[in-house]
């Protein structure tokens, strides 16, 4: 009984903080979405202005498809925005923008955990699969060994994901600064920036902790299962 419920009270936690993470980053991006920069600038010219200023003139802003899908390709040297930030005059496009620039800095600048990060793709991909085919195959013929290599696995997964906090926090630190720097806010739309920004940072620890709890849980239940 001690263990059912510790179990699926791990499952619940895990469920109910990733839900928060992604009502307080949707809630703070709908919010800000709806207050217009004085600058009256779009998330492509905010972008633009920072690449330039910051030499970074060869990457292309390319609009895209979805909500909140804005990310920085490091490979092809592209910043890709969301129709909404790309075309929005917000606060939210403006903070939005910038963080994906202060990628596009870090990778200029060789940012040594973004280095990190990149080279861990290949190897996080394969053994997240492997993992989990390890923990099913072990907890399912009850081969104890074979399941906590699976959770071994697993736990580069979360190695990746620590690697991400500090990446995130500085880009958000960066965006921060060419705000400050290029005039793009003024003093009384910096706040409101910043919690935008926090927002998205949120859901990288909640996702940690997320990862954290689903390991010890997959731990727990191949432990029950042990000869």
């Amino acid at each position: 009984m001690d263990y059912l419920f510790i179990n699926y009270g791990l499952l619940f936690l895990g469920m109910i903080i990733t839900v928060m993470a992604q009502i307080f980053v949707s809630s703070s991006y709908s919010k800000y979405k709806k207050v217009n920069n004085k600058n009256g600038l779009t998330g492509f010219e905010v972008a633009r202005k920072i690449l330039d200023e910051n030499g970074l003139k060869d990457i292309h802003i390319v609009e895209i498809q979805g909500n909140l899908t804005d990310h920085y390709d490091p490979t092809r040297k592209v910043v890709r925005l969301s129709s909404d930030i790309f075309n929005g005059s917000s606060i939210a496009s403006t903070s939005v923008a910038a963080h994906e620039c202060g990628h596009a800095i870090q990778d200029k600048d060789n940012y040594t955990f973004m280095r990190i990060r990149s080279k861990m793709v290949p190897f996080v991909n394969l053994s997240s699969k492997m993992g989990y085919l390890a923990i099913t195959i072990g907890i399912i013929f009850s081969l104890f060994d074979l399941a906590i290599f699976g959770i071994v696995l697993l736990l580069a997964m979360l190695a990746f994901q620590l690697v991400t906090l500090p990446v995130e926090f500085d880009a958000s630190n960066r965006a921060a600064e060419q705000i400050k720097k290029l005039k793009l806010l003024d003093e009384t739309e910096k706040g409101k920036s910043k919690s935008m920004l926090n927002a998205a940072a949120f859901t990288y620890v909640a996702s940690l902790v997320t990862t954290l709890l689903e390991i010890l849980r997959l731990f727990l239940i191949a432990n029950s299962r042990r000869d």
